[in-house]
């Protein structure tokens, strides 16, 4: 994508009603306005909160919020150019149940407050395949906790992802922590059983992956162990 391309979607970002670029430093500091306020300040229902990771061009969480409007739905990526595309498409259907937020995920706690979300999509994340990166895998222990404390009691996790490797260290993470996994695919697409809502959507790198014949993997879990 071309340099003026990338500055007019920042652009138009800025005016768009349905996404939030707060400063790092005004999540550091605490100070974003909406965190433990989303369904007072924004949405304005008590409906379910359901959060997107890295949500690029925000297919998911758009698609999802067009199926279920008495869910709401926040995209979290620190790409504006890329969730541009999910944000316009939202706008252009006039879904209010849908919302984006440019910020790093280790930041989540600043986002939303404790017990404030019901669930957390991981959709197609990278795998941090080498060890020195493990650090920046978005189902490690250091994640995870932050997870467990934005969700409520009964909230849970999904991870959608290609990678062998990231499914695999995933079930790992969570045996070892003694969490319950309520579901677990490793080939979606070829096995009967697998949630509708799981392979009835697809992300444009899905589409690439299965392109190459590739198999997509999925696991739904809870945090309820007291690991923290």
């Amino acid at each position: 994508m071309g340099s003026k391309n990338k500055l007019k979607r920042f652009k138009e970002n800025e005016k768009f009603l349905n996404v939030f670029q707060p400063t790092r430093e005004v999540l550091i500091d605490d100070l974003f306005p909406l965190k433990g306020k989303w369904s007072s300040d924004f949405f304005k229902n008590k409906n379910p909160i359901v959060v997107e990771l890295g949500c690029g061009k925000g297919e998911y969480s758009v698609e999802l919020a067009k199926r279920n409007p008495y869910r709401n739905y926040v995209g979290i990526d620190i790409k504006g150019a890329r969730f541009w595309r999910g944000a316009k498409t939202a706008n252009e259907n006039n879904l209010p149940n849908v919302a984006f937020v440019r910020a790093q995920i280790e930041l989540l706690c600043n986002v939303f407050g404790d017990n404030e979300v019901d669930e957390i999509w991981i959709t197609f994340p990278d795998p941090q395949i080498h060890f020195k990166r493990t650090k920046h895998r978005l189902t490690n222990l250091i994640f995870l906790k932050q997870y467990k404390r934005v969700l409520k009691n009964d909230g849970f996790v999904h991870l959608k992802t290609d990678s062998e490797f990231m499914h695999g260290y995933t079930l790992g993470i969570l045996n070892g922590l003694g969490e319950n996994i309520e579901y677990s695919n490793h080939d979606i697409y070829n096995r009967d059983g697998s949630p509708e809502e799981v392979t009835s959507i697809k992300t444009f790198y899905e589409d690439i992956f299965l392109k190459e014949d590739k198999a997509i993997t999925y696991v739904r879990f809870k945090l309820n162990s007291s690991w923290i």
